[in-house]
């Protein structure tokens, strides 16, 4: 299940994409670098809440070996 940082990343993505495809079409260049760079952020903050959920996992794997 994804975590928050992952929800929020994705929708920051998706976000970014529409801004960028709106600066597209209207010629916008601000709004475009503005979708591209939100984007890029929503991409980052997916990959870290990512890779903070597989390190939780790996942590609770862990503690259930010790457990047995």
């Amino acid at each position: 299940m994804k975590n928050a940082d992952e929800r929020e990343g994705r929708m920051k993505d998706v976000k970014g994409r529409v801004k960028e495809a709106a600066g597209i079409i209207t010629g916008n260049e601000r709004l475009e670098d503005e979708g591209a760079g939100d984007r890029q952020a929503g991409r980052t903050e997916e990959a870290l809440g990512r890779a903070r959920r597989k390190l939780g996992e790996a942590v609770e794997d862990l503690g259930d070996k010790f457990k047995r």
